[in-house]
């Protein structure tokens, strides 16, 4: 029977013991630097010795190298191409299709829809959910956020905590039409009193930032990750370094800075150049956060201005950013679970996994070429 459970725990079909026993002859990945020769799946669990198995049990060996399913900390379940909030039809299909990637693992960073519902379907990835974006009045893009003032903030982030699953999204800086550029959308005490009401409410909190000088506010206020992050300088990196407090790189995004430098440059010139500057620097800061030990977990951002399916496009970004094929899958698999209390593939956990015909930790494509997707137990995709 499948049974969906609170919060973040998504289906559990550990129970279903209709699908085959797969023999994963490995081998299996654990860590950077830990590995097993084979496990097994049965019962929707991956098990690293052989189980008791009835007479005429049917049994496929998937052959390969295995690693955790992707993970793609900053995406949007339930926002359509057109900044509009979809069905939960559509918003089914974009976690489809992140699926057919081998992301297996998805934080929404802020959904219009309530897309808790894909929680309780047993075909989709695990999905921690944000809540909505909490934004300053006229400080976001329409529609997106609720929309606040600073003295109604602890409240409604104590909402958001109660209806996501232990995390709230608070849009940090935006562009303030006034100044031209782009801004803190609030102070260092209302930060701090997001923070407050966050942790309070059992949940932690992130933030959506570009620029330079909201990252020390943030800091500041104890906020426990980062987005984007792009306003990074020498000494926040020291800081975010110190603090073990991780960045979600949606480099892909910061890509289009170009086009939105490009849409505001009439009217705001120093914004536009701003927006360049923060694209160009973005390998650099990304490689010398990563360098000064800040952890570094992929998000793509797709939802809304991107699509979805596009986990690889980001991957490519931090190889051109100089990290490494095995510090890549770090970032992509085992440590977004670590963050996130998601399991991995140690004995006993859902089988959620790929499978692929060569080591990703040689090369990064590798994962472009899986065999097999292994979703609950079950083979979801083969190629």
């Amino acid at each position: 029977m499948t049974t969906a459970t609170t919060g973040a725990e998504t289906v559990d079909s550990a129970s279903d013991h209709s699908a085959p026993v797969l023999h994963l002859t490995g081998p299996i990945l654990l860590g950077p630097e830990q590995e097993i020769s084979e496990a097994w799946v049965a019962g929707g669990r991956i098990l690293h010795e052989r189980p008791d198995l009835p007479a005429g049990a049917e049994i496929r060996a998937l052959d390969g190298f295995v690693v955790p399913g992707l993970a793609d900390l900053h995406c949007h379940l339930g926002i359509g191409d057109d900044g509009a909030g979809t069905t939960l039809a559509t918003a089914r299909e974009q976690a489809l299709t992140d699926r057919a990637t081998g992301v297996l693992l998805i934080r929404d960073a802020g959904s219009i829809i309530d897309n808790s519902p894909l929680q309780q379907q047993g075909d989709l990835p695990q999905l921690f959910r944000c809540g909505r974006h909490l934004a300053r009045t006229r400080r976001y893009l329409r529609g997106y956020a609720h929309e606040l003032e600073p003295e109604d903030l602890p409240a409604a982030v104590t909402a958001e905590a109660e209806r996501s699953d232990g995390w709230v999204k608070l849009v940090g800086d935006w562009i303030d039409r006034r100044a031209g550029d782009l801004a803190p959308c609030w102070s260092g005490d209302d930060f701090a009193a997001a923070a407050r009401a966050a942790h309070t409410a059992g949940a932690r909190i992130t933030t959506h930032t570009f620029d330079e000088e909201t990252l020390p506010l943030v800091l500041d206020a104890g906020f426990d990750c980062l987005e984007h992050a792009t306003g990074l300088t020498d000494e926040t990196i020291r800081r975010v370094a110190e603090a073990g407090i991780p960045v979600v790189t949606t480099l892909v995004n910061v890509d289009e800075f170009e086009t939105y430098a490009s849409q505001g440059e009439a009217k705001f010139p120093t914004y536009a150049a701003h927006m360049r500057r923060l694209r160009a620097s973005r390998f650099e800061r990304t490689r010398d956060a990563h360098d000064a030990g800040v952890p570094l977990l992929v998000g793509t951002d797709a939802g809304g201005v991107l699509g979805h399916g596009i986990i690889h496009d980001e991957l490519d970004e931090l190889a051109l950013a100089g990290l490494g094929a095995t510090e890549i899958l770090e970032a992509a698999a085992w440590a977004p679970r670590r963050f996130l209390g998601a399991p991995g593939l140690e004995d006993g956990a859902p089988a959620d996994l790929l499978v692929l015909p060569r080591d990703p930790r040689a090369d990064h494509q590798a994962l472009r070429e899986r065999s097999a997707v292994v979703l609950r137990g079950r083979v979801v995709a083969e190629e």
